[in-house]
């Protein structure tokens, strides 16, 4: 259950720790892009001696080694993501989701062409989602 979040982890040579592998895993299975105060919160009902210090400082160090990235999309607040690869987000500014958008980036082969190593790409789009538009368009044919 915790295999590929260890192995994560001895890739990087971090130490492993319960929390660790939990705030992995939460990160892993809920692709909502929580915040610090989100994790910690589901955290905590079944671990009770989880302190928000720990989930800082742990999400610091999976940030250091790029295992997890940091996303600034609404604000100030930071909003973490599992790394997967280069991709880019959409907020609603409607529901305040925030997605994944896999999409190529028009300007990567002219950075590595210059010798460049690409270590972030940090895309972000903003709008209004297709579940609110749903609603929306809802709301108009029934009002």
């Amino acid at each position: 259950m915790y295999e590929k979040y260890v192995n994560i982890l001895k890739d990087h040579s971090i130490k492993i720790t319960s929390q660790r592998l939990e705030i992995l895993k939460y990160l892993d299975e809920h692709h909502t892009h929580p915040n610090v105060e989100e994790i910690y919160s589901e955290l905590k009902k079944k671990h009770p001696s989880l302190s928000r210090t720990t989930v800082y400082n742990s999400l610091e160090i999976l940030k250091k080694n790029r295992i997890v990235q940091s996303l600034t999309i609404s604000g100030s607040e930071l909003r973490y993501d599992i790394e997967e690869g280069l991709h880019h987000h959409f907020l609603c500014k409607k529901c305040g989701a925030i997605l994944d958008i896999s999409i190529a980036c028009p300007n990567m082969d002219r950075t590595l062409d210059g010798g460049h190593r690409v270590e972030e790409v940090q895309g972000y789009f903003k709008g209004i989602c297709k579940n609110c538009q749903t609603k929306e368009k809802g709301r108009r044919i029934n009002g």
